[in-house]
């Protein structure tokens, strides 16, 4: 498998640091709202990177944090009259129901910035201790960027030309603007931890290193997230972290492109920001999960109501071949025919492209193709007409969940049971075509469409389909 590094700048093949063992780590949410459709992206897309690895039979330790403590929880708080740790533990719940919703399973380790103070503490004192940190009198702890002569390497910028934009804040007294905080003294009425450098709390930057070093060593195979993190926030990482513990950080870099909103950057001031539980109540959250997924993961990609509505429109296509072919899997006979093993061949050729388009550079875009494909000669193949065997509709039904399952999509399960008013309108139009009634079994199938049911009329019998 080959895979784009944003530190080389090209598609490398992927060697993991122990054969058959993959570490990851993914930088997750800061916990003080609910997660908009941007930050959607990565979950979704790192999800599915997961579940592919996995799938070609890796060993994945997946980490991802909360962020728990930080100046956006801290004013979040404030506004609300309320503390750190309810506004955190508010917001780690409500992530998780949006992404249980979008599909995306629980990282190995899910672990929480003030879960690791005492790690965070240890890391600092380690980069004083070796010169890379330094102490102010007001309980500050900065990064000496200068230090670290590699700086600039993930985001290809030379220092020089990082320093052109860097500046020191109000209140900062930092000995060079391009120098960040490790830790922060504790301002009046902020939450604090004690340290050797009084009270205070750590800097955001450390505490993914910190994390990342207890979970998975003092380097791991990929690092991944946002474009946006690239700087400050992984550069950053990288100098700290293998400042402190004289290794690289991170053999890959993996990071997604930007979502813009009806091809404009999404911001509050422009009145186009959503968040992915305001999409999910009109949408669901399944159409979310295809969007993040339907374009290459490096490529930016536009949220609209159009494409949001195509995308539940694909998915439609989607389910609709599978209820048939599990319909089809319930009510053929047994009994292989001749001319399926062919088909099965046929079907096959799919799974490779699928397999052909996530091995290079993580192809998801051409993967959902694959399936896509597959559905088709499974709906030109494998039909009421064509009255396959029940091994053949069992074969293409697993191997068509197969790969949809790899992708995380087609998780709900429909359920196309109706009441006993449906059920005896049903029970008349079949009746009336057993009597060649053809006028009534018509006049009962334009009753049923209006009441949001559509049956499809077969020789192993009717297929209901509820909207």
């Amino acid at each position: 498998m080959k895979i784009y590094n944003t530190m080389t700048r090209q598609k490398e093949e992927l060697k993991t640091i122990t054969d058959g063992e993959l570490k990851i780590y993914a930088c997750g949410p800061t916990v003080y709202n609910y997660i908009h459709i941007g930050n959607a992206r990565p979950i979704c897309v790192f999800d599915t990177f997961r579940r592919y690895m996995e799938y070609k039979g890796y060993k994945v330790t997946f980490v991802q944090n909360f962020t728990d403590i930080d100046d956006k929880i801290i004013k979040k708080a404030n506004e609300e009259d309320s503390d750190y740790i309810t506004v955190s533990e508010k917001y780690i719940a409500e992530y998780q129901t949006d992404a249980k919703g979008l599909n995306v399973r629980e990282a190995t380790v899910h672990p929480r910035a003030t879960e690791n103070i005492e790690q965070i503490i240890e890391m600092v004192k380690m980069l004083e201790e070796k010169g890379y940190a330094y102490s102010t009198e007001y309980g500050d702890v900065y990064f000496r960027t200068n230090r670290f002569k590699e700086y600039g390497k993930l985001s290809h910028q030379p220092l020089e030309d990082l320093e052109a934009g860097a500046r020191i804040s109000i209140g900062e007294t930092k000995e060079d603007p391009m120098d960040f905080a490790l830790w922060k003294g504790a301002k009046p009425g902020e939450p604090y931890w004690d340290s050797p450098w009084g009270k205070g709390r750590p800097g955001w930057h450390i505490e993914c290193s910190t994390m990342a070093k207890r979970y998975l060593g003092d380097t791991m195979d990929i690092h991944c997230g946002g474009q946006d993190l690239i700087f400050p926030h992984h550069e950053n990482e990288i100098a700290q972290s293998e400042c402190c513990n004289g290794a690289s950080f991170a053999n890959y870099w993996m990071h997604n492109g930007y979502i813009n909103v009806d091809n404009r950057k999404m911001s509050k001031s422009l009145n186009n920001f959503f968040t992915v539980r305001d999409v999910a109540e009109k949408y669901g959250y399944e159409p979310i999960r295809y969007l993040m997924i339907s374009s290459h993961y490096r490529s930016p990609i536009n949220y609209s109501v159009d494409i949001i509505e195509q995308c539940k429109s694909a998915l439609e296509r989607l389910y609709n071949c599978r209820e048939d072919l599990s319909f089809l899997a319930q009510h053929c006979p047994s009994g292989a025919k001749d001319g399926e093993e062919k088909i099965k061949e046929t079907l096959l050729t799919h799974k490779q492209d699928f397999i052909n388009a996530m091995d290079d550079d993580f192809n998801t875009a051409d993967a959902i193709t694959a399936l896509f494909e597959l559905a088709r000669d499974i709906n030109t193949n494998i039909n009421a007409q064509t009255k396959p065997s029940r091994e053949l509709c069992d074969f293409a039904l697993s191997l068509y969940n197969e790969l949809a399952g790899v992708l995380g999509l087609l998780y709900n399960e429909k359920k196309n049971e109706v009441d006993d008013d449906i059920q005896a309108l049903i029970d008349r139009r079949n009746a009336a075509r057993k009597s060649k009634d053809w006028a009534t079994a018509d006049k009962i199938r334009d009753e049923l469409k209006e009441r949001g049911i559509t049956i499809k009329d077969t020789p192993q019998g009717t297929i209901i389909v509820t909207e």
